[in-house]
């Protein structure tokens, strides 16, 4: 008997069996609830003799049966009224489990959720994909579904550039974007707020005026895939079915991941550049800030700008040195990882602005409990010979970074890999399973960093893929996990950091022009003035400066 956890008090298994009642009741159960049918197989004890035994050890048992693969309305009502009155922890079992899981999760979508309850079961190893139209709400598919040639999920940075880039080579082709947000922010803008350089609206447009006029815009959340059937689930139990599927929803911040953070986010001294809504309070809390303590988070990789955290602690710093202040500030960078930033080249430069500002640097930390109103950060350490402890910390300021993955509706669907991220081939960005799905942008698990840099020039490989599997034709374009981080090191220098799969570096410019290792007035002045009217004018709308996808048999 294996048993699988699907929720606090509630956990389900496989036929159980006599000698297995004692370990039930040592596990602490309460109640067993029993849905395989008495008979239903040679081996199988009878409820009765079951009961019996668990009412010796002080366990209640009920007996509610389905018949295997037909989990009526009528069932789950029964198991919903069963289940609110029972002592918890409850342990279901039938053959393998599929009906308790089924039953739990069509009487608690309605509560909880649809993606919820698909990542609860998937999590215990339980594939609900094949019901999923039932759990959302319907009864019957519908006998006509609308359908796209393309189906874009997400009008991100990503959803909006392979939309325009597919637009500029196939005019005509049919394109609809899954999306129900009104706004489009300009994420790399935040940093430059935080630092009091950008101001916040200029990272803002209306979602309406950056989605392509010929593409149709579906303003509903996705509930789930049916990549089986070429069908995507949004809100309402409305289908969508495609010719080829593209993933770019984005990442999901995970702000819960560290206790108390969002009791205190946005006041106490604790903030986040990962907001649109906070980043004018870390500039604000920077420009009155003259003594004290600065702690700077980073969480566990992957994350959206792997280097947007220490971004935040240069640009911060700078300001107090300008301010005349800087000795008067300590300022702390507690990252997860083992290195300051994960391609070696530009270490040297970086680390030569952590000893101008004083910065202390301490490694294998994680961020895991915040105490604003007490100005406290507590952080599992893990030391190099993999020892683990905890460390409180005193605050003034805390700009913290949250841990993050993909969202819940992909983590819960057949389309990702054992870590939760798309499964996509990292230099075509087809999915590995399913030869009509691609992916690109922040969620995929492609090994290149998180940046709109790296959306950009895998915008243009996705388009020229999809059209080829549209034709029949073989894909030539290739990803070479091309991402750009530029380090805002200081106000008016940048350390452009250009790099591929591997670290291996992939500079734009000629090194005479701006070499990437050091700190640059030139890519200063790309980041401020160049790359915002590119995103907004060239990425977004197809036009693919210096992002050409190169072209190869692999």
């Amino acid at each position: 008997m294996k048993i699988e956890k699907i929720e606090a008090g509630f956990s389900v298994s496989g036929q159980i069996f006599p000698q297995d009642i004692p370990r039930l009741a040592a596990a602490g159960f309460r109640t067993i609830l029993c849905h395989r049918p008495d008979g239903e197989g040679t081996d199988q004890p009878t409820f009765n003799e079951l009961e019996a035994l668990a009412r010796q050890a002080g366990i209640e048992m009920a007996y509610l049966p389905v018949e295997s693969g037909k989990v009526s309305d009528d069932d789950v009502r029964a198991f919903a009224s069963t289940y609110a009155g029972m002592s918890k922890p409850v342990m279901a079992y039938c053959r393998s489990g599929m009906r308790a899981v089924t039953l739990w999760a069509l009487s608690q979508a309605p509560v909880q959720g649809l993606p919820a309850v698909l990542s609860a079961a998937k999590s215990a190893g339980y594939d609900l994909s094949g019901i999923t139209y039932r759990l959302a709400g319907g009864n019957e598919v519908p006998a006509h579904v609308s359908h796209h040639q393309v189906l874009i999920v997400g009008a991100g940075a990503a959803g909006i550039a392979v939309a325009s880039s597919l637009l500029s080579r196939h005019p005509g082709i049919d394109i609809a974007i899954i999306d129900p947000a009104e706004i489009h922010y300009y994420q790399p803008g935040w940093t430059m707020v935080g630092g009091g350089i950008f101001r916040p609206e200029t990272t803002v447009r209306t979602m309406a005026s950056v989605i392509p006029a010929q593409a149709k815009w579906i303003k509903a959340a996705v509930a789930a895939f049916e990549p089986e059937h070429s069908r995507v689930l949004f809100e309402g139990c409305k289908l969508i079915a495609y010719d080829v599927l593209v993933v770019c929803p984005g990442i999901k911040l995970n702000w819960h991941g560290v206790e108390g953070l969002v009791d205190t986010l946005g006041e106490n001294g604790v903030t986040s550049n990962y907001r649109y809504d906070l980043a004018p309070y870390t500039w604000q809390l920077v420009s009155q800030m003259r003594r004290g303590k600065a702690v700077f988070t980073q969480p566990p990789m992957p994350i959206k700008c792997a280097g947007a955290p220490q971004k935040a602690m240069y640009l911060s710093a700078d300001h107090w040195r300008r301010a005349g202040c800087l000795h008067d500030i300590s300022i702390e960078f507690y990252n997860s990882g083992p290195v300051l930033f994960g391609v070696k080249e530009y270490v040297p430069a970086l680390m030569e602005y952590v000893k101008h500002y004083g910065a202390q640097l301490h490694f294998g930390h994680r961020l895991t409990k915040v105490d604003g109103k007490a100005k406290r950060a507590w952080f599992a350490v893990t030391d190099s010979e993999g020892g683990q402890g905890s460390l409180e910390v005193e605050f003034d300021m805390l700009h913290v970074v949250p841990p993050q993955q993909a969202p819940d509706f992909v983590r819960a669907s057949p389309l990702v890999d054992a870590s939760g991220w798309l499964d996509v081939d990292q230099y075509t960005l087809r999915h590995r399973q399913f030869a009509n799905v691609f992916g690109l942008g922040d969620v995929t698990n492609a090994p290149n960093a998180k940046t709109a840099a790296a959306a950009r020039k895998q915008a243009p490989v996705v388009a020229e893929n999809v059209l080829a599997v549209l034709s029949g034709h073989e894909m030539q374009a290739v990803y070479d996990g091309y991402g750009s981080c530029p380090l805002t090191v200081e106000r008016g220098k940048i350390v452009l950091a250009e790099f591929g799969y591997g670290g291996k570096l992939l500079p734009s410019f000629p090194r005479w022009f701006i070499n990437g290792q050091r700190p640059s007035r030139l890519a200063w002045w790309l980041k401020e003035r160049i790359l915002p009217p590119v995103y907004w004018k060239a990425m977004l709308k197809g036009r693919e400066w210096l992002a050409s996808p190169a072209r190869q048999d692999r």
